[in-house]
């Protein structure tokens, strides 16, 4: 007889977790506390679950910083929107075609707003 293999495909989608937490745990409290126990969660950057859970097991909380500052991620959008421009025009220029005098004034305008990112990066590294 001919051993047959089962392929099994992977369906893709996102990983199950090692412990799947499924039990729900409700708490009442007032209106006041719950203002309290949102702004604290809020001040640590966690979920109200995850600041309860936390809290309940070890009675402190490690403040982590789970986003980049405000200021960072403004910055990486401006180059990003810069790249893709850049992007644009060299498909254009390899692909033979002159810039008119509209794109070689967006090239300017472009090259200053980069130029002032180059020192604001460096004003904020110092």
């Amino acid at each position: 007889m001919e051993e047959q293999k089962t392929i099994t495909r992977n369906k893709g989608g996102r990983p199950k977790k090692a412990v799947k937490k499924d039990q729900i745990l409700a708490v009442k409290c007032s209106s006041f506390e719950r203002r309290a126990i949102e702004a604290r969660a809020k001040s640590t950057n966690l979920t109200v679950s995850e600041y309860l859970r936390e809290m309940a097991l070890t009675g402190k909380i490690d403040i982590r910083q789970k986003a980049f500052p405000k200021q960072v991620l403004a910055l990486s959008g401006t180059f990003n929107h810069i790249a893709a421009n850049l992007n644009q025009i060299a498909k254009k220029r390899n692909s033979g075609e002159e810039l008119n005098a509209l794109e070689r004034a967006e090239i300017k305008v472009r090259s200053g707003e980069l130029k002032a990112l180059a020192v604001e990066v460096k004003s904020y590294l110092q």
